[in-house]
């Protein structure tokens, strides 16, 4: 009998010890699918056939239980997030497409094992923060159905809270991946903007939009995150991570003075208190700050030039059919025509300005923990009063992504009811998701109560919640971004960090025979050519050990000599078996062989 969280540690050690199988948990899913109290949660589903066909590939392809990062997870995706099989609609009907891939984070997650089980609701084109802004109807509150369940991914949260799915992918522009981890009783992990890639992801303002995690408890979430992370070219808004760390002792900020506002939520306010109590008998250093700047940073999303970026993201749609849209999410969006690029500049500039500004509280503590929502309301008030009480869900979360966060959202307990859960968010400087892991990950332990909707229950055992730092490995043919072979790295965790060349001293070769076709690479003490162009990656120890394994002869492992000096382990080839084979030095990398092959 499986309990009600589908947390990974419970998964993979039933795989493990032989008690359950992908295939068993797949008729759990679908059982629980079915069952489920809530019919606004899926705006599309993977048929049971097709679901109960992706374990058994899975199986026969990796027999091994763990052999894949994700081996036998079962996830959803917001439905702004393309999936090969299920139409995008970004819960608007009329603007559903059919996508010829998968997004890039959905084919990381399925190559590393993940079983996709459907497409999720959200506020119609990810706008909103409360979930009750689509046609295919409002997911509610896990434990409460008057109350919403928080947007703009809202059929993500209540799909893991509920136990459907062991994690399900947000997407987060203003706190989307956030308020609604709060309102479940859930963990929302937002990465640094660029960390995670959104090529196949319909954008909100694609220059701030995050792809977001939501959990069980923080271990998932990272373990999630990091399969999904890692450069892609595809995305012009993608970033290489150079991790940030923070001191082992914490300096906090929190709010004081004027700047805490719960709305009359009173019992909010109790339990963020009590969160920051924890806080510092865990051993942090408490700094009230000034969150104003912060504050007016935030109101620039929706009351500043960046709702421009919403209207140019679907300006041709919603110029022919908005009258199909939601009419909330149309004002807001419509609200941007006749905006000018002197008010684009404008905001930019009232940005850095008050970017300025906060440096200065930056300068005085290492993280922030504020309320991830400081309240919540019922769908009927919602609907009620749409744009001002969707505001006040914003208040601490709006400027994150501006400001280049990472943030980590985590439960606080309930109210004295014991009714409404209640959350709070750790924000750290840009790329110190790994960093902020931790303490969040303590926190949640210290105060949180279950997973999901599970009062009751126990979080899995403490464990790493950050992957080891990883091996590097160069590749030169086939594993290479974009080639038949990179999934293989992909799959296991492994994370693009650089392109760059050998050393001048290196030849590449085409191998006889090989399927798919595959270089060669030697050393060649003396020679003086143009180096070949290589892909550095990172991968975790036990991936890396799984990769090495995996190569066929006459391919192995070797030091390769990079241009700048660096010795990494990679792709070298025996000598032997280059007898004879085509020489495509000259060429100076494989994909300008492939590429000269295509046009033969």
């Amino acid at each position: 009998m499986l309990p009600l969280m589908l947390d990974l540690t419970t998964l993979t050690e039933a795989y493990q010890n032989g008690t359950l199988t992908p295939l068993q948990l797949v008729e759990e899913v679908i059982t629980r699918r079915e069952a489920s109290r809530d019919p606004a949660i899926f705006i599309s589903t993977v048929p049971d056939a097709d679901l109960r066909a992706a374990a058994a590939a899975l199986m026969a392809a990796h027999p091994v239980p763990g052999s894949l990062p994700l081996w036998g997870i079962p996830f959803a995706a917001k439905d702004n997030i393309d999936a090969f099989g299920l139409p995008t609609t970004a819960a608007c009907p009329a603007y559903a497409y059919d996508p010829a891939t998968d997004s890039t984070v959905v084919a990381r997650l399925r190559a590393a094992g993940a079983l996709l089980v459907g497409k999720t609701n959200l506020d119609q084109f990810a706008t909103g923060l409360n979930g009750s802004r689509s046609p295919y109807g409002a997911p509610r509150s896990v434990f409460d159905a008057d109350y919403v369940s928080g947007g703009s991914s809202s059929g993500s949260a209540v799909a893991v809270a509920s136990g459907i799915v062991s994690f399900a992918l947000g997407t987060d522009t203003a706190g989307s991946g956030r308020v609604p981890a709060m309102f479940n009783n859930l963990v929302g992990i937002k990465p640094t903007p660029g960390l995670v890639p959104n090529t196949g992801v319909v954008p909100a303002c694609a220059s701030v939009d995050c792809v977001t995690v939501l959990s069980a408890c923080v271990a998932d979430g990272v373990a999630v995150r990091r399969v999904m992370e890692g450069f892609d070219a595809a995305d012009p808004y993608s970033r290489a991570a150079t991790p940030v760390g923070l001191p082992a002792t914490l300096r906090i900020g929190v709010l004081a003075g004027v700047e805490r506002e719960f709305f009359g939520n009173t019992q909010v306010e109790r339990l963020y208190d009590a969160a920051v109590a924890k806080a510092e008998a865990l051993g942090a250093q408490i700094v009230p700050i000034d969150y104003a700047p912060f504050r007016e940073a935030a109101s620039l999303l929706y009351d500043g030039p960046w709702v421009a970026e919403r209207l140019a993201a679907i300006e041709e749609f919603i110029a022919a059919n908005a009258d199909k849209m939601d009419p909330t999410v149309r004002k807001i969006i419509s609200g941007a025509q006749g905006m000018t690029a002197v008010d684009a500049f404008n905001g930019q500039y009232r940005l850095l300005e008050l970017k300025r500004k906060t440096d200065a509280e930056w300068a005085r503590v290492d993280i922030l923990l504020l309320p991830t929502s400081p309240t919540t309301h019922t769908v009927a008030d919602m609907l009620a009063d749409p744009i001002r009480l969707n505001g006040q869900f914003g208040r601490y979360t709006n400027f994150v992504n501006l400001l280049g966060c990472a943030a980590i959202a985590v439960p606080c307990g309930f109210d004295q009811t014991g009714h409404l859960p209640a959350g709070v968010t750790l924000v750290g400087p840009g790329f110190s998701d790994d960093a902020l892991a931790p303490f969040a990950d303590t926190l949640h332990r210290a105060l949180g109560l279950g997973m999901g909707a599970d009062r009751k229950a126990a979080l899995p055992a403490a464990r790493p919640v950050v992957a080891d730092l990883g091996i590097d490995v160069v590749v030169v043919g086939a594993h290479l971004t974009g080639m038949p072979l990179n999934s293989q790295l992909t799959g296991l965790g492994g994370q693009f960090k650089r392109a760059c060349k050998t050393a001048r001293d290196y030849r590449l070769y085409v191998l006889p025979d090989a399927l798919p076709a595959k270089p060669g690479l030697l050393r060649d003490p003396g020679f003086d050519g143009p180096g070949i162009a290589v892909e550095v990656w990172s991968l975790p120890a036990a991936g890396f050990g799984m990769f090495v394994n995996a190569i066929p002869a006459p391919l192995g492992i070797g030091k390769i000599t990079l241009d700048d000096g660096r010795e990494v382990s990679g792709f070298l080839c025996e000598a032997h078996s280059l007898t004879g084979a085509p020489e495509i030095t000259a060429l100076g990398s494989w994909k300008a062989h492939v590429a000269r092959q295509a046009k033969v």
